[in-house]
C-alpha cells in the first residue's frame, strides 16, 4: 500500500565535470593514433575506424558540459527527466547519505541514491541527491515497500575516476 505524500523534487549536474589539461588530450591523441596506426598495419580496418571513433567520441565528452537533471520522488516511484521508475519495478534501493572520501583511492564519495531496476540493460541506477534529503528519500523508499540492501558504486567507476575521466 502506497502512502500519500507531496512529491520531492531536486535537481542535480549529470556528472560531476572534470577540467582536462591540454596533456591529458595530446595523451589521447598518441594513444589513439598509435592504435589506429597498429591495427592498420595488421590490416583490420574495421578497427582502426571503430578506435578513431571512440578516441573522437571519449574528446567530445571530456569538453561537454553536464546536463542538469531534475529528479522526483513521487506517489508511483522515481522520475528521472521524463522518465518513471516505478515502485514495483525497484527491487531494492539504498542510500549513501555522506560526503566521505575512499581511503584506498582518495576519491570523494558523494550522497547518492541508488536503486536496482528491473531493467536488463544497466539496471543499476546511481542518482545525486543533497544530503538533508537523504532520510526524507529513505523513509519514502521504505514506505513503498521497496527493499533496502547496500549497494556500491561499480569498481569501473573508480578506476575511471582515477584515469581522470
Amino acid at each position: 500500500m502506497q502512502n500519500t505524500f507531496e512529491k520531492l523534487n531536486w535537481s542535480a549536474l549529470e556528472y560531476k565535470e572534470k577540467v582536462q589539461g591540454t596533456d591529458w588530450f595530446w595523451a589521447l591523441g598518441v594513444v589513439v593514433v598509435a592504435t589506429a596506426i597498429t591495427t592498420i598495419i595488421f590490416k583490420n580496418y574495421f578497427f582502426a575506424i571503430f578506435i578513431i571513433l571512440g578516441g573522437g567520441l571519449l574528446g567530445y565528452f571530456t569538453v561537454k558540459k553536464p546536463d542538469l537533471v531534475h529528479y522526483e520522488l513521487n506517489n508511483r516511484g522515481l522520475k528521472v527527466k521524463d522518465r518513471l521508475f516505478l515502485y514495483e519495478n525497484i527491487k531494492h534501493f539504498w542510500v549513501q547519505a555522506y560526503t566521505s572520501t575512499d581511503q584506498a583511492t582518495h576519491i570523494e564519495i558523494e550522497p547518492t541514491l541508488f536503486i536496482h531496476t528491473a531493467r536488463l540493460f544497466m539496471p543499476v541506477m546511481s542518482v545525486p541527491i543533497d544530503e538533508h534529503l537523504a532520510s526524507h528519500i529513505r523513509s519514502i523508499m521504505l514506505s513503498n515497500n521497496v527493499e533496502e540492501k547496500e549497494m556500491r558504486e561499480h569498481p569501473g567507476v573508480k578506476i575511471m575516476e582515477t584515469l581522470g575521466f
